[in-house]
């Protein structure tokens, strides 16, 4: 699957060409006091005026992501209800059409056997009829496929328009794909120039199935952030390194999930769609690799702390 494929594609299904994750709201830990009555007071002024504070600050940064022009919108159950995305929704302005909503099915409903209960309540906290994407958020061993056959049953009663999964391995797609229904549409794992998978991400594409890249930019890991490269190439372009690397992900066919609640950089980070690395360039970039993986590895984690 080219460049021109995946562009098709992003228009047949209006799959925005990038994706805008919130992530989870950041409740700083505020200290408490020792005594009794410190403590209640504290505990009044932390629920009446400090998370009010933090979760408007929230709302807004991501609803001013939207009006910058992000529509995919990464989100999953792991993270919460999904109330406060729904309210960005609602005090952006932007129809729901306009949107392409995404959730995932946490390791917890897993474990608990509640997907549909997740789901529900997913939707509610969002205030959405449907989800354009639902995806497993790990591949938890021994549950993956009877969650994916609880995703396909959401599906077939239109809760949701398309079904994919994240952080598969080759072996755990393979045994989807063996059982499936549904094929996944959309598969979401970790990609950047540290680490990029490159044979993973033909053998999703060889299958129809859109890639999507998380950590995108490699969390600013210094061996990345650093190099000559890098900084000749930002000199080349009058474009920053972030800028770069996303344009790389874009030009490999790669829907890149970016994060920031900071208004410069999500104008930024959008600032993408205006230039066109040289081939030179994005074979430069590839040669950046060096196999190292930065999150969690499927078949070598503790699926109960994800």
């Amino acid at each position: 699957m080219n460049q021109t494929d995946l562009i098709e594609l992003f228009i047949k299904d209006k799959i925005p060409p990038i994706g805008f994750g919130p992530g989870i709201i950041g409740y700083t830990t505020r200290k408490k006091k020792k005594h009794g009555l410190y403590l209640i007071i504290d505990k009044v002024i932390n629920k009446l005026f400090y998370r009010t504070w933090i979760e408007h600050k929230y709302v807004r940064a991501i609803s001013n992501a939207f009006t910058i022009g992000y529509r995919l919108i990464d989100y999953s159950s792991a993270y919460g209800d999904g109330r406060l995305i729904g309210k960005a929704i609602r005090n952006s302005g932007i129809k729901r059409e306009e949107f392409f909503i995404t959730t995932r099915v946490s390791n917890k409903a897993q474990y608990k056997n509640d997907v549909r209960a997740e789901f529900m309540k997913c939707i509610n906290g969002l205030g959405v009829d449907y989800v354009d994407l639902l995806q497993l958020h790990w591949p938890v061993t021994g549950l993956y496929i009877d969650t994916w056959r609880e995703m396909e049953n959401l599906y077939e009663e239109g809760y949701v328009r398309h079904l994919g999964v994240a952080n598969c391995h080759e072996h755990h797609l393979e045994e989807i794909l063996r059982i499936c229904k549904y094929p996944p549409k959309i598969g979401q794992f970790e990609i950047h120039p540290l680490f990029t998978q490159k044979h993973l991400i033909e053998y999703y594409k060889r299958h129809g199935i859109i890639v999507e890249a998380y950590t995108p930019i490699a969390r600013y890991d210094d061996r990345l952030i650093r190099l000559p490269l890098l900084k000749r190439l930002e000199q080349k372009y009058n474009k920053n390194f972030i800028q770069i690397i996303l344009r790389w992900h874009i030009q490999n066919g790669v829907i890149p999930i970016i994060r920031s609640l900071n208004p410069k950089h999500q104008h930024s980070n959008f600032q993408i769609f205006d230039f066109q690395l040289d081939h030179e360039d994005m074979l430069a970039i590839d040669a950046i690799n060096i196999n190292s993986r930065l999150r969690y590895d499927p078949d070598n984690c503790d699926f109960s702390i994800l």
